[in-house]
């Protein structure tokens, strides 16, 4: 082999190799650091496309998650008002009962009138009653969405229930027309706590769906979060190893370039 003072090629392979080995030392680095395997989208463009759609569907799932969670506690403060209605309407049975005793004069009436009449207010009160300014009672029903596309096919309905109207015989307690004890009947009570009792059944069914329907999320995020971290997130001991191999070649190689460097001084002594 020649002996050459111009070019030295043992120093410029050493130093092109010490410059690969640095430039994945420094990677290494970053990855560890970040705890991302894809520092830039040059490490994987295509994982990294495929890693933004997974984690974006995954707080979806959350958001929609969340929004089931506030339906179930809806439809909780609609059932806690339910069974205070049904408290009302077993104390109302129990006054026209009382009312019917014949051996009560109309003074003693008069005074289970009074209560009644305070009743059928709480029961008007009630029928009113409110979650995040959104009437709990109404003809309208609510859909809520089960899925983080917001598919109307798999969409949770709410039914609506007018606790107010006559049909659920609580509007009969309440109307102007029953001004006393005297002026209803025992079945129009019994009648409307068989209402007040289905519709407290269809909202523990509503909950029941509602809660399968949020555990199914909550599996779901967890799945697509999982996907997603198995391109983007380092392997911490894989890249540990990776980190002392490209560390040692980056010593070795900056020992070698200084032996390459040296290499050049044989010519010197050949002239002198």
């Amino acid at each position: 082999m020649s002996v050459v003072i111009n070019t030295n090629y043992a120093a410029t392979v050493a130093a092109n190799n010490l410059a690969r080995s640095n430039e994945m030392l420094q990677k290494s680095l970053n990855r560890l650091s970040s705890g991302s395997k894809i520092v830039s989208p040059a490490d994987d463009a295509g994982g990294l496309a495929v890693s933004m759609k997974l984690s974006a569907s995954a707080r979806r799932q959350g958001a929609v998650s969340q929004n089931i969670g506030n339906s179930v506690s809806f439809l909780q403060t609609q059932d806690g008002v339910l069974a205070v209605t049904g408290k009302v309407l077993d104390r109302m049975g129990e006054l026209k009962t009382l009312y019917n005793d014949p051996t009560k004069n109309t003074n003693d009436q008069a005074n289970y009138d009074a209560e009644f009449t305070e009743l059928k207010n709480q029961l008007t009160s009630l029928t009113g009653e409110k979650f995040n300014g959104v009437d709990l009672f109404g003809t309208t029903g609510m859909t809520v969405s089960a899925t983080e596309d917001g598919s109307t096919s798999t969409a949770i309905s709410i039914a609506g229930r007018d606790l107010s109207s006559t049909a659920t015989g609580v509007g009969t307690l309440t109307a102007t027309g029953a001004t006393d004890l005297g002026a209803i009947t025992l079945a129009d009570i019994t009648d409307a706590i068989q209402n007040v009792a289905t519709f407290r059944a269809q909202n523990g069914a509503e909950q029941s769906r509602l809660g399968f329907a949020g555990e199914l999320l909550t599996v779901n995020k967890a799945n697509l979060e999982a996907a997603a971290s198995r391109i983007t997130d380092v392997d911490v001991a894989q890249e540990s190893t990776s980190l002392a191999r490209y560390n040692i070649l980056v010593q070795s190689g900056t020992a070698m370039l200084a032996q390459a460097n040296q290499s050049a001084q044989v010519a010197l002594k050949l002239l002198q």
